[in-house]
């Protein structure tokens, strides 16, 4: 298993750069991998997604699909691709520190 330093913490990664271990992340490495996604400032709605992504990731074991996420926070899915441009699932999985989503290539 792979690791790397993000936001100055040591972090076990897969080859894809996903996080593997939910328990590792902090708000501090969601905004360094949201930089590195190509998004420079996490808004209030930002959060709202990460937030009901990590508390379903951490209850099911898995990141949720876009549907979950749509119908979880009321947010349409044009909203998430604006705020998690190409790929909004992946993206948010990715920054919420939690696995790559089933489905997603």
């Amino acid at each position: 298993m792979a690791t790397r330093t993000i936001a100055g913490k040591t972090v076990q990664v897969n080859d894809e750069g996903f996080m593997t271990n939910p328990a590792e992340w902090t708000k501090e490495i969601a905004v360094e991998l949201a930089k590195e996604e190509g998004i420079e400032e996490l808004t209030e709605q930002h959060w709202k997604v990460i937030d009901f992504c990590r508390q379903a990731g951490l209850s099911s074991g898995k990141a949720p699909t876009l549907r979950q996420i749509t119908t979880g926070t009321g947010l349409s899915t044009k909203d998430l691709f604006a705020l998690f441009p190409k790929g909004p699932a992946k993206k948010v999985a990715r920054i919420s520190g939690l696995g790559k989503p089933e489905g997603c290539v």
